[in-house]
Parts: C-alpha cells; structure tokens; sequence
C-alpha cells in the first residue's frame, strides 16, 4: 500500500482540464516619476545638490532648462532626403574652401 502508483493514460485523459483556468501572475508596478516630480526631488535632497560631497552642484540646477524647453516633436527622417541636404551643405563648404584658396 505504500508504493506509489503511476496512473494509466486513460484515467488521466478522462480529467476535463479545458474547464480550469490558470491564475493570472502577480505583477508589482511602480509608478514612473514624471519630470514635475524629478524636478521637486533635486531640489528636495541635499544629496543632489553636491556631487562627491566637495561639488556644489546648486548653481547647476538653478540654470537647469525646464522640461517644456527640451522636448521636441518627432519628425520622420527621409534617408534621401537627409543625405541630399548634408551633400549639398558639404560641397558648398568645399567650395567656398576652393574660391578662398584662390583668392
């Protein structure tokens, strides 16, 4: 009576598992801090305000651009495009190279 058993195909293939859904994982999200929030905390923490305990670094985030300053709106890049306009760019400096060079 001790000795397991192992069960036949049969009687496991009877078990109806298609009724029996898996619990969902457990996931721990943590909020994002958003810039407004980053910003409060820089000048909250002394910590932030010197860098290796001998860098004052308060100057630093006095003159800090604001975050609507440095956000830009993507813009899709045509390769042609680009390298038309940095051919162009690059054979008016030889140029204006080449026409210095002779006068």
């Amino acid at each position: 009576a001790d000795i397991p058993v192992i069960p036949d195909l049969e009687e496991v293939q009877e078990e109806d598992l298609a009724m029996q859904v898996a619990a969902p994982p457990s996931v721990q999200v943590n909020r994002v801090l958003t810039y407004h929030d980053l910003d409060k905390d820089l000048m909250k923490y002394a910590a932030f305000q010197t860098l290796d305990g001998e860098v004052d670094l308060k100057l630093l985030t006095k003159v800090l651009a604001p975050e609507h300053e440095l956000r830009e709106d993507d813009v899709s890049w045509n390769w042609d495009h680009v390298f038309t306009e940095v051919s162009s760019e690059l054979v008016t400096e030889w140029d204006l190279g080449q026409s210095e060079r002779e006068d």
